[in-house]
């Protein structure tokens, strides 16, 4: 091959590689299903930046209980979704987030997984107001050239055109378990049996909402991750991502 021909070979692969789609990891599944532990380290193997959405619903759920907003007036909260800018950054090097999350500049991160958001962040999210406004935020990420991103209605709605979609879940049971653990380990005084109670309802609140409701996509790959350790989770995914090259 003469250099003439050498140069046109790379140009034409330079080419081919900044045409190919961005590398996007989405991980949908219902509460407590490990999305975000398993995305955090997903992205971590892959070098991939990681963002939890729900964190961004738990941020507007938390400003609007400090900011005095009726949760039962969803013209108010799709007001107040449309009305503030909310901003990600990296995890704080001691902080237990996957992110960091700012709303009106002001970090909100350390109220993220307080009780009241706990319980008030399905009611706020079903809003269809709501959802507008803050799936505008998250779509600011297909520009990324690679992330992982876990949410749950990522590779149904806000990213459709993810390289790779999964679908985790478990159990009731076993997930309550999980998030009792988290909760308790965070200092929260929380019961077994309360949360079991409040991650039903919040099933049913995901499942039954007029939009967005929480579904896998046609083409997601699910994972049962009943019985698994979060190790052998992860190599899974990351199994999935090698095999979807």
């Amino acid at each position: 091959m003469n250099d003439a021909a050498a140069a046109g070979s790379r140009k034409a692969d330079s080419s081919r590689r900044s045409q190919q789609v961005p590398r996007v990891i989405a991980i949908d599944g219902p509460a407590a299903a490990g999305k975000t532990t398993v995305g955090r380290q997903t992205g971590s193997h892959l070098g991939y930046p990681f963002l939890d959405t729900g964190a961004i619903y738990r941020a507007m759920t938390w400003t609007a209980l400090h900011r005095g907003v009726d949760l039962g007036d969803d013209g108010a909260l799709s007001e107040l979704a449309a009305s503030i800018s909310i901003d990600v950054g990296p995890p704080a090097p001691d902080g237990i987030e996957p992110c960091t999350i700012f709303v009106d500049g002001e970090d909100v991160t350390g109220y993220l997984r307080r009780p009241e958001v706990e319980a008030a962040v399905s009611l706020v999210s079903r809003i269809a107001g709501v959802r507008e406004a803050l799936v505008k935020v998250q779509r600011d990420l297909e520009g990324r050239n690679s992330v992982v991103v876990a949410g749950r209605d990522i590779g149904t709605v806000v990213l459709p055109k993810a390289n790779l979609k999964i679908f985790l879940d478990a159990s009731v049971e076993e997930r309550a378990l999980r998030r009792f653990a988290e909760l308790s380990a965070l200092g929260m005084d929380v019961t077994e049996e309360g949360v079991l109670r409040d991650l039903r309802r919040r099933d049913q609140i995901d499942s039954d909402r007029s939009v967005s409701p929480l579904r896998p996509a046609e083409d997601a790959v699910a994972i049962d991750t009943d019985g698994l350790t979060l190790e052998e989770v992860v190599q899974r995914v990351l199994d999935l991502v090698e095999g979807s090259q």
